[in-house]
């Protein structure tokens, strides 16, 4: 395990989640390519996968803190706090979404970084 590295793997996956926005389900790749990053176990793709889908959550999680800026202009007390819980619960499903498909990224890239490892010790 290089765990020196796991900050600056799990960044990587992060930027490359973000990158690759466009594609769906890119928590997935930005996971695989910091658990590929990672190496070791599954269990260390898991993690590194978690903190990479954890970074990739904070610009959704900013973006929509920034409606909570609208709530206090609702007509009704009820209104606003109701608006407030729907936006932190829209909020808690994002952040839900980026660190537990980037945790399944992760465990899938260390595992190709195994596989990967052990068919370049066979001989041919």
């Amino acid at each position: 395990m290089n765990t020196d590295n796991t900050l600056l793997n799990a960044v990587i996956g992060a930027v490359a989640t973000f990158a690759l926005s466009f594609v769906p389900f890119s928590p997935v790749l930005g996971g695989a390519i910091a658990g590929y990053l990672e190496g070791g176990e599954t269990g260390d793709g898991l993690r590194v996968g978690a903190i990479s889908g954890a970074i990739a959550s904070l610009p959704a999680a900013g973006a929509l803190l920034l409606l909570l800026a609208f709530v206090p202009f609702a007509p009704d007390v009820g209104v606003a706090l109701g608006g407030a819980f729907l936006v932190f619960l829209v909020i808690a499903m994002a952040i839900g979404y980026f660190v537990a498909l980037s945790a399944l990224g992760g465990v899938i890239g260390s595992y190709l970084n195994e596989e990967n490892a052990s068919s370049d010790g066979a001989a041919p």
